[in-house]
């Protein structure tokens, strides 16, 4: 049986601006993807562990605070130990150009800043979830 692409939207630290994050969250259901919200104020460890329970493909992190260079790092390096390395990491928010790079470098996925449309995000899963999942085994 096919299944929905599973998303967590997570937004950790310490920013409590999550409008982006519920948009995305928001758009990504309409889309035809399964969607978990983890809410606000979440650690690394809170949104590896969820992204565990939830067996979801995909990781979007909203980030706004200026902490992406700590925070993706530490999700990814926690997705790793748990053995989430099939999962995609992704995100977006307010992050200069060379700091993209490096944590592409890194294993990060693409990285979504301003100006960026919700057509591009659902595109860029569905096109990894082709090339990293079975195709008996997604669906949308």
């Amino acid at each position: 049986m096919e299944r929905k692409i599973r998303v967590l939207v997570a937004k950790p630290g310490l920013d409590g601006h999550d409008r982006g994050a519920k948009v995305i969250a928001s758009t990504l259901r309409d889309a035809g993807f399964e969607v978990i919200y983890s809410g606000l104020h979440q650690t690394p460890e809170m949104i590896v562990e969820a992204a565990l329970q939830e067996d979801v493909d995909v990781i979007g992190v909203s980030i706004l605070s200026g902490a992406h260079m700590t925070l993706f790092p530490k999700i990814k390096k926690l997705m790793e130990q748990k053995g989430l390395k099939d999962v995609l990491l992704t995100g977006g928010g307010i992050i200069p150009p060379e700091d993209v790079e490096e944590l592409e470098k890194m294993g990060t996925g693409k990285l979504f800043g301003p100006g960026s449309t919700t057509s591009d995000i659902i595109s860029y899963i569905r096109e990894w979830a082709q090339k990293n999942r079975s195709s008996q085994e997604i669906n949308t």
